[in-house]
């Protein structure tokens, strides 16, 4: 029985090109070897129209997943124009709409305050003893920090240094891992999160998860138990968006971002030696992904504005008019 496509050396070739520069890919090696199982089951010679039409079809997600994966085989199938001209590449314009992602909610200083009593206010289950200091440090290093919700809950006590007071962030995205140099505030919240774990007669070795779910010694937080738990803090201080929806954990990422970037405006520090150093420090390869992060909300707007004003103002005038008007 035959087990490979026409395109199966394109795809091994592909993915080995992407994996070198760094990205996992795990999610496109399953599309593409699905989209491979496919080529062979239904006998056909290559990919073409009709063959990618009848593949997405069998596809059953909601169109933004489906156009993420037909994006995955447009790739693929790019990558292989660089030696074969004429392939077949689809035409992006017949794929699902995509919709507009839903703007960032920019947390205000007031918020997390509120959010961090709540956790305060949270009572211990017998299954998860410390449950209000393991939300209260999350909440923190979120917002002081940027981590991803993947990078925060794969952490280890292992990875908090006292004596240099970093954390390290253990092969993220990219394959990388980086020291993240913490806020006195980070720190303290640490220290009090462990004391409390000590005086409890907790698990503190080494590889012990640091947000730590119940009595199990090497249980961390899943992705979904550890949302559900912000989205009740959410939920209790009536934190929503313009729109009505709860606030992403991602939200925190871009605040931490966006008020760090307010932080160097209002210190009138130069933002172009800065954002190299925030993308450094968030974990991206380039200050270009770091952009993504900087939505320009009311209080960037107004800030690069003033800035603009103080350095470039006496440049611009203002041509009169020559009907005496304004």
């Amino acid at each position: 029985m035959k087990t490979h496509s026409t395109l199966h050396p394109y795809i091994n070739r592909y993915l080995a090109l992407k994996r070198a520069l760094g990205r996992r890919y795990a999610d496109a090696g399953r599309v593409l070897e699905h989209l491979n199982q496919f080529l062979i089951h239904v006998k056909a010679k290559d990919l073409n129209q009709e063959t990618f039409s009848e593949w997405s079809k069998t596809q059953r997600v909601n169109s933004g997943v489906l156009r993420g994966r037909m994006g995955i085989v447009r790739n693929l199938c790019l990558y292989r124009r660089r030696t074969e001209p004429d392939c077949f590449v689809p035409d992006e314009r017949l794929f699902p709409v995509a919709r507009p992602h839903a703007p960032p909610h920019i947390f205000r200083k007031i918020e997390i305050a509120r959010l961090i009593q709540a956790a305060d206010k949270l009572k211990p289950l017998t299954r998860y003893p410390l449950r209000p200091h393991a939300l209260r440090l999350a909440l923190v290093l979120l917002y002081t920090t940027g981590l991803r919700r993947g990078e925060l809950l794969k952490l280890v006590i292992g990875d908090y240094d006292p004596q240099g007071r970093t954390l390290l962030v253990r092969e993220s995205k990219f394959h990388k891992s980086r020291y993240l140099p913490l806020s006195s505030d980070a720190v303290c919240e640490i220290e009090t999160y462990l004391r409390a774990r000590r005086k409890q007669h907790l698990p503190l070795a080494c590889e012990t998860p640091l947000i730590w779910y119940g009595y199990a010694p090497l249980r961390p937080h899943t992705g979904t138990g550890f949302t559900g738990g912000v989205k009740e803090l959410l939920c209790r201080c009536r934190i929503r968006t313009p729109e009505g929806r709860l606030p992403r954990i991602h939200d925190f990422r871009h605040t931490f971002a966006v008020h760090a970037l307010l932080r160097w405006y209002e210190s009138g520090a130069d933002i172009h030696v800065k954002l190299p150093l925030l993308a450094t420090y968030m974990g991206h390869i380039s200050p270009i992904s770091t952009e993504y992060y900087l939505p320009f909300v009311e209080g960037l707007a107004s800030a690069a504005s003033e800035r603009f004003q103080a350095y470039c103002g006496s440049l611009v005038t203002t041509t009169p008019n020559p009907n005496g008007g304004k």
